[in-house]
């Protein structure tokens, strides 16, 4: 889970943003990861709830501040399974969209990646790199070689498919988002 950018769109800690239950964007989405699945967190080390605490493990890129691309890299780097997923930790609703994007993935052989579709319309909708799961060591392999400052859409390189998740994939990235993401969720 990528929790390492300057929130430059938001003009403060996104992550840290509070909904009404008193949740942050950033627990809101830990809290909602799958069941007993391991938690790499990229960023920097922060309070996390308790009902995830034993399942947290923090890393940074190298250097820190270099970009998705790098954090992705530095969250591989602690993976020791087959698959992995990758989300933005300003996607509050991502962990509902995990397990559909790793069973698409198992069944299809062909491809490396499953990448969630943000879109609720025609077709696939905008294919987001950072809400996907991934074979693990192909994503190892060149993509995520020289990684500082690249952009996440590099990752789209892979031979992948796109799946459609609707709301799962609405990320916070400006306090007009936060404020439709409270009354999506009631908050």
């Amino acid at each position: 889970m990528l929790a390492g950018g300057t929130s430059r769109r938001f003009g403060s800690d996104k992550l840290a943003a509070l909904l009404a239950d008193g949740q942050s964007v950033l627990d809101r989405c830990l809290v909602g990861m799958p069941d007993g699945w391991p938690l790499v967190v990229v960023g920097p080390s922060r309070v996390v709830p308790s009902s995830v605490a034993d399942r947290v493990q923090f890393v940074r890129e190298s250097p820190a501040g270099s970009g998705p691309l790098a954090g992705v890299a530095a969250g591989v780097a602690a993976v020791t399974t087959d698959l992995v997923c990758v989300v933005a930790g300003d996607t509050p609703q991502a962990g509902k969209a995990l397990p559909l994007l790793v069973s698409a993935l198992e069944a299809d052989l062909a491809v490396d990646a499953v990448v969630a579709g943000d879109g609720d319309g025609e077709g696939d909708g905008q294919a987001n790199p950072l809400l996907a799961a991934y074979r693990t060591e192909t994503l190892r392999g060149g993509v995520l070689d020289s990684p500082e400052n690249r952009p996440a859409r590099s990752l789209l390189s892979l031979a992948h498919s796109v799946l459609r998740v609707g709301d799962q994939a609405r990320d916070v990235d400006t306090p007009e988002d936060l404020a439709s993401l409270r009354r999506t969720l009631g908050s």
